[in-house]
């Protein structure tokens, strides 16, 4: 189902997240995505297994908006699922991805994420540049798109190398549910299985 993209950009995020900023923030965008890795460092430091499961997923709830990414990354098909499958959906992605960060989270560490230029677009995305210096190889190129939809300042999207996670989301559920008679509920059912629930 996850193709290998997105496998990867999950790891760099995973690495990210942990990943020292290099310089203090510039600007509330900046600064909340300085927040989020500071804040997975300390949690990573003092929890294992479903402790820090826990305490990712509560970092993903209070940091991301995770109710656009998932309706971005459910595409077409949104309009079309009810709203308790929509539900089921949205708590199901944000386990899964919670399981998976928790699980990658402790074999990374030195790395230092450098924040770069801010800029604001025309429809009010602030977008973070960084790069993630690694122990070996060149720097990942990492851009965090923030916005405030009414909740505050949210994560919306994260481009590692250009690629982004939500469009990589998108195809990849958009092909799973093709496979599965083009229903949404098989989809759910595996992020539910690989989520623990």
């Amino acid at each position: 189902m996850i193709q290998l993209a997105f496998r990867r950009a999950i790891l760099c995020l995973a690495v990210a997240a942990l990943a020292a900023p290099a310089r203090a923030a510039d600007g509330p965008a900046a600064a909340l995505i300085e927040k989020v890795a500071n804040e997975v460092i300390a949690l990573i430091k003092v929890k294992t297994g479903r402790d820090r499961e826990a305490g990712i997923r509560t970092i993903l709830v209070a940091n991301f908006d995770l109710a656009f990414m998932g309706q971005s990354a459910l595409g077409t098909h949104w309009a079309a699922t009810p709203a308790p499958q929509r539900e089921r959906f949205l708590k199901a992605v944000a386990s899964a991805e919670a399981r998976a960060y928790s699980e990658r989270f402790g074999q990374y560490g030195g790395q230092t994420l450098t924040i770069g230029r801010v800029s604001t677009r025309p429809n009010g995305v602030t977008v973070v540049d960084s790069k993630l210096s690694q122990t070996s190889g060149q720097p990942i190129v990492i851009q965090w798109e923030v916005r405030d939809a009414g909740q505050g300042l949210r994560i919306t999207d994260v481009k590692i190398e250009g690629v982004s996670m939500v469009m990589t989301r998108r195809s990849d559920f958009n092909s799973y549910i093709q496979n599965h008679g083009g229903k949404v509920e098989p989809l759910i059912e595996e992020l539910e299985k690989r989520a623990g629930n």
